[in-house]
């Protein structure tokens, strides 16, 4: 990803729904005036959810989704139906696209009562409303608007009035409170195997970003350079932030007087599960032999050798609570709706998540009552540095504090 475009997990993500040959995918194509969905008569053409990241005005910054038709049929239409409404967990707002000249049937109705079960902002478009007879653009409510995909009548308002069911959540900053204009700061950032050659982890670059942003100097290092470039120092570093698979070592580097977090736990704080992870990872005193532990990416990246979500995150546990546990394993889109075969549950930071899947995921956790912690704490735990790597970040610090 370039270091100038909008991560995908910070875009406003609008999902299209609707049964097949409603016109989802060419409602879409001419929101977006660009052929991004494959368009036919022939039913089921999308047959798994198709996304884009793109400037969209005047939304700004947005990831379309087009996905499979709510009504599709047999074994491998029941899992593209099923990929659909996964779809919901991660929207910011959805548009359910119905064939005007067949009118809402069950399943539109369904997905409706979906949206509103799930508190998704959303509209209901009836597409081919050129066809109907004696048609005149007046929506019975808000909720609802007649288009044509074909001649392009109604899109700019359904553009305009996607704009106004943006979500109005605050600016969130990945850095708050942590650190004030001059600060310095040093980031540890091993040179990932599962990153492109001559690229950052997102993580990495979010982080750089939000230092420039908050006026701070940085020093950016390997593990391998840290101790002479500490040295090089005319005074200790204000904040250190490292990847956490290097958290054993870095925080022996690093004199103890010197806030220490990590990435992982930055992005914990921002995604708002910091403080289930911190409790959660407390789970690990109970594990016993057998017992299931999910690991969970929100990416997915070709696994390296030693790769830390099915190598080095398994051995820390085993060799923490010398238990023989089950380890399973998700990456992506994926994740479990039914949980309660898990003992616990270990999650990346989520920097390729948007904001609402993360909360979704979180949500089904605490629903179901399964411990849910996420790397860079289970890290620091397992090495017995917990509280120094939460200790910059106020409310956890006085959580863990108050639990004591």
């Amino acid at each position: 990803m370039a270091l100038n475009q909008t991560p995908a997990a910070e875009r406003i993500h609008i999902g299209f729904f609707g049964r097949r040959n409603a016109g989802k995918s060419s409602v879409m194509n001419a929101v977006t005036g660009q052929n991004l969905a494959v368009v036919s008569d022939v039913k089921g053409t999308t047959t798994d959810p198709v996304q884009k990241t793109m400037e969209l005005l005047p939304l700004g910054p947005v990831m379309m989704i087009d996905t499979p038709g709510i009504d599709d049929e047999g074994e491998l239409g029941t899992l593209r139906v099923r990929k659909s409404r996964q779809v919901l967990n991660k929207v910011d707002l959805a548009v359910l696209v119905v064939d005007a000249l067949e009118g809402m049937r069950p399943e539109d109705r369904e997905m409706e009562e979906l949206f509103q079960k799930k508190q998704v902002p959303y509209l209901v478009v009836f597409n081919k409303a050129d066809l109907l007879k004696g048609w005149r653009n007046e929506p019975e409510n808000d909720h609802i608007l007649y288009v044509s995909a074909l001649n392009g009548t109604g899109i700019t308002e359904l553009k305009e009035r996607l704009a106004h069911l943006r979500p109005s959540g605050e600016e969130r900053d990945l850095l708050e409170g942590l650190v004030k204009p001059g600060d310095l700061a040093v980031l540890v950032t091993p040179i990932d195997k599962a990153a492109p050659k001559g690229r950052m982890i997102l993580p990495q670059q979010q982080t750089i970003r939000a230092l420039l942003d908050h006026g701070c100097l940085m020093m950016v290092v390997r593990e391998s350079e840290l101790a002479g470039g500490l040295a090089r120092l005319k005074k200790k570093p204000d904040l250190v932030v490292t990847d956490s698979q290097v958290f054993e070592f870095v925080s022996a580097a690093v004199p103890e007087d010197v806030r220490l977090t990590s990435f992982s736990i930055l992005f914990a704080r921002y995604k708002g599960n910091l403080a289930q992870a911190v409790e959660g990872v407390q789970a690990l005193n109970r594990i016993e032999d057998g017992d299931k532990i999910l690991i969970s990416e929100g990416c997915t990246h070709h696994r390296q050798c030693n790769d830390i979500g099915t190598v080095k995150l398994p051995g820390w546990i085993r060799r923490y609570t010398g238990k023989e546990p089950e380890f399973c394993y998700t990456s992506g889109t994926e994740f479990p709706e039914d949980l309660t075969p898990y003992r616990l549950i270990v999650h990346c930071g989520g920097c390729m998540l948007n904001e609402r899947e993360m909360k979704y995921r979180q949500a089904c956790a605490k629903d179901q009552g399964i411990p849910m912690t996420n790397y860079g704490i289970l890290i620091a735990y397992v090495n017995g540095i917990l509280e120094r790597s939460v200790a910059p970040i106020p409310e956890i610090s006085a959580l863990l504090n108050h639990g004591e």
